[in-house]
Order: C-alpha cells, then structure tokens, then sequence
C-alpha cells in the first residue's frame, strides 16, 4: 500500500495536501503550501518503491536520479536559507538548525538512494532504500519538517516587512496630523502616498496567498477602508488646514484618521494572527450557517441515533428563532412576511417535538416502522428549516432592493450640498436628519443580509459594508457643516463631494453584494475565486486627482456581452480539463486554475457584477492574466524537458503562442486611452485577446495530460530537470538593493530551488 512520509510526520496541516509544520509551526499561506508539493510528491515515490518486488536496472537508476536531485535541490535551498539567516539576524539561530536538519536529512536520502550499482541490493552488507525501510521514512519526516520550518521561519520576513511598512504608514500619518502649512502638508502627504502604495503591494499579495477565505475576505474590507480614506484624509486635512478654527472639520478629519488606524491595525491583525486580548474573532452565527448546522445534525440521526442530545437540538433551534426575532422585530420587514417568519418559526418547533419523540422511541426499540416514522419526521423537520430559509432570504433580499432602488437618486446628498453652499445651515441640519434616517435604514439592511448571505467571506462583506454606513453618514454630516459654515470655501465643497462619492460608491457596491448573495441561494454561483489585485494604479499618488476610473454603461454591456458568454463558456471548459489531472498541485494545473478564475472575473465585469468594478480594474487585471500565462509557458518549457523528443515540438511551439498572445494581451491593457469610445474600444480588446489565450488554453491543458500520462506508461518516470546554475545562486546571493532582497531572500527564491526537484511519478 503506498505511503506518504506526511502520515506519520509530524507534519499536518488543515488542507487538503496535509502539508504543515511541526513544533507549533502552522502554514497559513498557498506559496508555503504549494513549495512543499513537488518535495512531497518525490519523497513519496521514493517511500512507495521499497516495497515493489521487481526492480529493474531503469527503476534503480531512476531512484538514484531522485536521491541525488532531491540532495542536490536540498542543498541549494539550503543555501538559500542561510543566506536568509544571515540578513535577518533575529531568525539566525532557529533557521540555522531547521538548515542543517535539512542538509543532514537530504545527504541521508542520497546514501539510501545510492542502488544503482548494487546488483543484489537486498544481500549486501550495504544499507539502502531496500533494506533499511525505517531510515528512508526517518530521513523523510526529518526532511519536511526542517524545510517546512525553513520555509514558515521565510514567511516571517514578509509579515516583518508588512509590520514595517504598516510603522511607516503610522508615523508619517502622525506627522500629517500636526501640520500647519500647506507646504509642509504637501510634501508630507506626497511621502505619505508613495508609502501607502508599497503597503497597498505588500497587503495585496498576502490577501491573494491566504489559504482561510475569511482571512481574505477581511483583509480586502481593511484595503478597501484604507484605499477610500486615503482621498478622504487629503481633503479633510486641506479643509482642517484652511480653517483650523473649525470644530466640524476637526471631527471629520479625525474621523478619517481614527478609521485609518482601526483598518490598519485589523490588518496586523490578520497577518500575525492575533487579536487583542478578550476580544473573540467569531462573528454572532447567521441564520444560514444555523440553520445549515442544525439540518445536518438532524440528518445525521439516519447513521447515529445516539450521537447528540435532544437538548442540544432545542438549543440550536432556539438559537435561529432568537436570530429570526432581527426581522420579525425591524420595523423595515413587511408585514406579510413577518406573520410568515412567526408561522414557520412555530412549525419548527412542532417538527422538532416530533421528530424528538420519534427519535427517543427509536432509541428504545429500533423497529421498521419507527425507522420509517424517523424517517418522515427527519425529512418534515428539514423542509420546515428550507421553507424558513427561503423565508427570511425573500424578506432581507426584497427589503434591500427595495432600499437600494428608492436610494438611487441621492437626493439627499445632493440637497446637502445645495444647502452647504447656500450657507444654510437650518437646511442643512434637516437634511442630516434625513441621512440619518437612511442610514439606519441601510444598516438594518445590512445586518439582515448578513443572515441571508450564505458564504463566510460575504457575510464579513456585509458587516464591512455596515460599518462603512455607520462611520461615513457622521462625516457626511460634519463635512455639510463645514461647507454651511464657509459655503465659499472650494476644498470644503471638494471634501463633502469627497464623502458623498463614498457613500454612492458604497450603495452601488451593495448592488453588486446583492446579486451575489441571490446567486449563491439560486445555485449560480460556483466556488470560482475572484482574482483582484490592489491597489488600482493611481489610486494612492500624492497627486489624486488621477482620472476616474470608468464604468460601462447598460448599452455597452450589451455591446459586450455575447464576447463575455465566451469568455464564460472557455472558463467552463478549463475547469472541467483541470479537473481531469490527477495531481491537482502540478504547476501547469495551478496556473491554470488562476487564468481561469480571472478570466471568470472578466466575464463578471461584462454584466457589471464581481469585484471589477471599474475599466482600470479591468486592465489591471488583464495585466496580471497576461503575467500569469507568461509564467504558465515557462511551466510548459520546464514540462517540455520531461517528454519524448517527438512530443516536444509541439509542445514548445503552442508554448511560444501562449507567450506572444500573453504579450499583445499586456501590451493593449497598459495603452493610455482618453475618452469613453476609446476606453470601451480597449475593453473589447481586452475581453477578446483575454478569450484568445483561454481558447488557446482548452487546446493545451488536455495536450499536456496526454502528454503526461504517455510518459508514465512509457517508463514509470520522466525525465530530470536540469540542474540549477551556480551563477543564478550567485545574482540571489549577491542582491544588495532593498527591492532586490525582498524578491530574492524570501518564499519565492526558496520556492524555486523546492520546485527544481525532479518530479518522479508512482505506477
């Protein structure tokens, strides 16, 4: 039976590969994750060839192949590390050991691997992969668990250099908040700016390279805060600045800095994995997630009948119908479906009593007409759940588009600013009211949709989205103030445009919120992984009054939209080649899976939905499409060195497409274009030549896995990667630059000499 030296290891981890560290050592990203896999993969191979009985002289040269690469890579890698060592001095001595464990463990491989000349492996006095089969899966064990400590103690230094940038960002805000001229502010603010975009990258690929979905999901809210208060702080700062006597423009621009310092302190939060001391990270329980809970403990009762209590399910349903009390007691919920709401919350309870009975009977005597009888009353009692499901959803949903609709005039904002300028303040003051008012109301919206959303990382979405309510209505209302109080003042007419815009952008974000949260409940949404990498360019210079980012229009979605059912049917088509490989970790395979999801994120854009909001999130994201393909082809020429000389040919030249259409693909994203038409004519490129490389893709993936599974049934094996180059050590080694030790001592110089390792399949 085969074996993974991860088994038994010591080395565990809450994904899928099973793939973690020892001591305490916990991966929490992909990159980790995904280096460990072809090291993984061949340790395997080699664990698994002890016991096969026939051993040809291929299989014992292959397995000496495997042994030396794996020594050798392991050596490379090692030097890496302690490179790393030597450049962060705080790390020296626990990277040390994990490094010489390394070292000690890969020569150890290496001399059991050493077969290929032993005629009669087994009788010689010489100890091998074949008679010492406890010390190969020592070796093993000690293997992974010093890389994978080398490569956890590597991911250090990006939160190190996250931790920095966040200090950075910190003290020159403290240095913005005690201004007193607009020169020093502007030169101040352009510092500012240049730092917020280094911690926007930084926190950007973290968010893309976390393995927990809710992790992400709140560090794309903390981004989001920061990128929209980073405007906000500019022109608060300006109108405080020109009028320093001002109470309320005081307020509203520590207002902005107070929530700055929250998003960047969630942020922290997230990449060491701590939080305050008595604060609890568990949001209150939706309905949903109750109600999904509570059917499936139901339902287990089919397998177990004595597994839970009767009282932990009174309890758990207990704790739903409390939750359903949010909408029978908001007084935004129509009546029709409140009386609903109580009517099945009262049949739930009918259900559960008997369901209860039936189940304590069946306990006693387990006959076939009370096995039935449980039966019905498992399925009455899950019905009754679904109906209650469907019921509260119908409520929040409708009660949203409802609010969103009647809202979508900005009546009220635009008052506001009428009024500010007028300097009337009475005026202004009614109309505060009235957003006052639509801000509770949009609140409430929230917290009910935050039931109903179905997903963890939407949910967070929602309370991001009624915090963002909460904080931006006050400073709404202080940034009127200060117009009424100054209606001549153009940076206090700028700075309330400023809050508005905020406010719109946020109703019209909940539109999107909306359609998604539906799509989950009606089963159109799949566990596709939007792909969004901030910040958007220009968005965080000191000169922000960059060009708007643009939106398409219903009459251009239209235009578009037979291109995005393309775009949307080729992604199908990817999923379901990616699907077919065995090895879901292979590097073409993880690529693709990429491609895929951001090509599906396009599609979204089309019908104006997903995270793309904006044409520029589009380009940008066509760019790093393009820049996932490029490296996708250099996947595909290390596979071409793998093959049969008569497959390469083809291989190589589908290959060289893939990275002359990557090329055209980038080259028409980073045009500058001016004007609506020439921005939708770029838009329509981008879609297309982005649907050119998927086609091109659906072709490639099944033509590799043919490819692959040739080889395997060829000679069990392919063939070996050629080694590294010493002079690529030497450039890692010898960076001095900031930018070029950050690229070099860290996750990816390591992943690379990781992922060198020969590749050697398992019959």
């Amino acid at each position: 039976m085969a074996t993974s030296p991860c088994s038994s290891s010591g080395v565990s981890s809450s994904s899928s590969s099973g793939l973690g560290a020892d001591a305490g050592l916990e991966i929490r990203t992909r990159s980790v994750e995904q280096t460990l896999v072809p090291l993984v993969s061949q340790i395997t191979t080699l664990i698994n060839h002890k016991d096969k009985p026939k051993r040809s002289d291929k299989t014992l040269q292959a397995i000496q192949r495997v042994g030396q690469a794996v020594n050798l890579a392991v050596g490379r890698f090692v030097t890496v590390g302690e490179a790393i060592a030597n450049e962060n001095h705080e790390l020296k001595k626990e990277m040390s050991v994990a490094c010489i464990e390394a070292r000690r463990a890969g020569e150890t491989i290496a001399q059991l691997t050493d077969v290929a000349s032993l005629d009669h492996p087994e009788s010689d006095s010489h100890i091998t992969i074949f008679t010492d089969k406890t010390g190969v899966v020592k070796a093993a064990r000690l293997l992974l668990s010093s890389v994978t400590k080398v490569l956890v103690l590597a991911d250090r230094i990006v939160i190190k250099q996250i931790i920095t940038s966040r200090n950075k960002v910190l003290a020159t805000m403290e240095q913005l908040e005690k201004v007193s001229s607009f020169q020093e502010f502007v030169q101040i603010f352009s510092q500012f700016g240049n730092e917020m975009v280094e911690f926007a990258h930084l926190t950007g690929d973290r968010q893309n390279d976390l393995k927990d979905e809710k992790k992400k999901a709140r560090m794309a809210a903390s981004r989001a805060v920061l990128e929209k208060c980073t405007m906000m702080l500019l022109t608060a700062s300006k109108t405080c600045l020109r009028h320093p006597d001002c109470e309320s423009a005081r307020i509203n621009k520590d207002g902005v800095f107070h929530r700055m310092r929250l998003a960047l302190e969630q942020v922290i939060e997230i990449v060491t994995d701590s939080r305050p001391t008595g604060e609890n990270e568990m949001a209150p329980i939706s309905i949903y997630s109750g109600i999904k809970e509570f059917k499936n403990k139901v339902e287990g009762l089919r397998e177990n009948l004595y597994f839970l209590s009767k009282e932990n399910l009174s309890t758990m349903l207990e704790v739903i119908l409390e939750h359903t009390e949010d909408f029978t007691d908001s007084a935004y919920t129509s009546h029709e479906h409140r009386e609903h709401i109580l009517e099945l919350s009262k049949q739930a309870k009918m259900e559960l009593e008997q369901l209860v009975s039936v189940w304590m009977q069946a306990q006693n005597q387990k006959t076939k007409d009370l096995m039935e009888d449980l039966e019905v009353a498992i399925l009455k009692t899950c019905q009754c759940m679904n109906e209650l499901k469907r019921e509260v959803h119908s409520a929040a949903t409708s009660l949203a588009a409802d609010l969103l609709k009647y809202h979508t005039d900005h009546m009220v904002l635009k008052a506001l600013k009428i009024t500010g300028e007028e300097g009337n303040l009475e005026a202004v003051a009614e109309y505060t009211c009235k957003l006052s008012e639509q801000k509770e109301q949009l609140v409430e919206m929230c917290r009910l949709l935050r039931h109903v959303s179905g997903t963890e990382p939407l949910e967070i979405t929602c309370i991001h989205a009624e915090d963002t309510f909460q904080v931006t209505g006050p400073q709404i209302t202080s940034a009127a103030e200060t117009l009424a109080l100054h209606p001549s003042s153009k940076i206090a007419k700028e700075n309330l445009e400023v809050f508005c815009e905020a406010w719109e952008s946020q109703l019209s974000d909940m539109s999107m919120l909306l359609r998604e949260i539906n799509d989950v409940f009606e089963g159109r949404r799949g566990e596709k992984r939007v792909y969004l990498s901030l910040p958007r360019p220009g968005k965080h210079n000191a000169n922000l009054k960059a060009l708007k980012p643009v939106k398409l229009d219903t009459e251009e979605q239209a235009k578009i939209a037979k291109l995005g059912l393309e775009l949307h049917l080729l992604t199908s088509d990817m999923d379901s080649e990616t699907e077919k490989w065995e090895d879901q970790e292979n590097e073409i395979v993880q690529h693709g899976q990429g491609m895929s999801s951001m090509a599906y994120s396009m599609y979204l854009f089309t019908r104006g939905e997903g995270l793309l909001k904006t044409t520029q999130d589009l380009f940008h994201q066509a760019e790093i499409f393009a820049t996932e393909g490029t490296k996708l082809a250099s996947a595909l020429h290390a596979f071409s060195d793998q093959v049969h000389d008569d497959d390469k040919p083809l291989l190589l030249l589908e290959a060289e497409k893939l990275i002359s259409m990557c090329k055209q693909l980038q080259i028409t994203a980073k045009a500058s274009v001016q004007g609506k038409s020439a921005t939708f004519t770029k838009v329509d490129a981008c879609i297309l030549k982005t649907r050119n490389v998927m086609t091109l893709l659906c072709q490639l993936l099944p033509l590799c896995c043919k490819l692959l599974r040739k080889n395997k049934a060829g000679n069990g094996c392919l063939k070996p990667a050629p080694p590294w180059r010493e002079d690529r050590l030497r450039t890692g080694t010898n960076a001095h630059t900031p930018e070029r030790r950050a690229e070099t001592f860290g996750i990816k110089s390591l992943e690379n000499h990781v992922t060198n390792m020969t590749f050697l399949e398992s019959k």
